[in-house]
């Protein structure tokens, strides 16, 4: 019989494996033998709404569905492992589509350290074009950046 506690606990945990399984995927395989469809992503838009990367979200999605209909026909800890995906994607779209990407418009502006972390880790991954020499790999988590070089005196903006 499963507990509440043991599908709350699946459930965290699969949310919080999915960015190491995320960062994994993102190196090795959108980076890797998939670049010809997260390339899209590393290029400026071609199109107002999809891309070729956009398909991710869709092989993303698949295990997640079948796991959440195991979940619900007999295999309950498979439902706290779908649902665990199915949030981790929520909380990637939101992040990564809307907050970094604003593929839906909107004024916010992210102020907590946390948040201007890993914005700033995400854009520096964008900085490349090509498949190699990329860094900051993770959607949700990104660790402490170097601080960006002193402006040289005369060259404006702020330092």
């Amino acid at each position: 019989m499963t507990t509440l506690a043991s599908s709350v606990a699946l459930f965290v945990l699969t949310f919080i494996g999915m960015e190491a399984l995320a960062w994994v995927l993102h190196r090795h395989v959108m980076h890797g033998f998939m670049w010809f469809l997260h390339e899209s992503h590393h290029r400026p838009r071609q199109s107002a709404v999809f891309e070729l990367n956009d398909l991710f979200g869709i092989f993303f999605a698949v295990p997640s569905i079948v796991l959440i209909y195991l979940g619900t026909h007999g295999h309950p800890l498979l439902l706290a492992v779908g649902l665990g995906m199915t949030a981790y994607g929520f909380a990637y779209f939101a992040f990564h589509d809307v907050v970094v990407h604003r593929r839906i418009r909107h004024s916010w502006v992210p102020k907590g350290a946390y948040m201007r972390r890993i914005v700033r880790a995400h854009l520096i991954h964008h900085k490349t074009l090509t498949r190699e020499g990329a860094t900051s790999f993770g959607f949700l988590y990104a660790a402490d950046l170097p601080s960006p070089p002193p402006r040289p005196a005369g060259t404006g903006g702020v330092s």
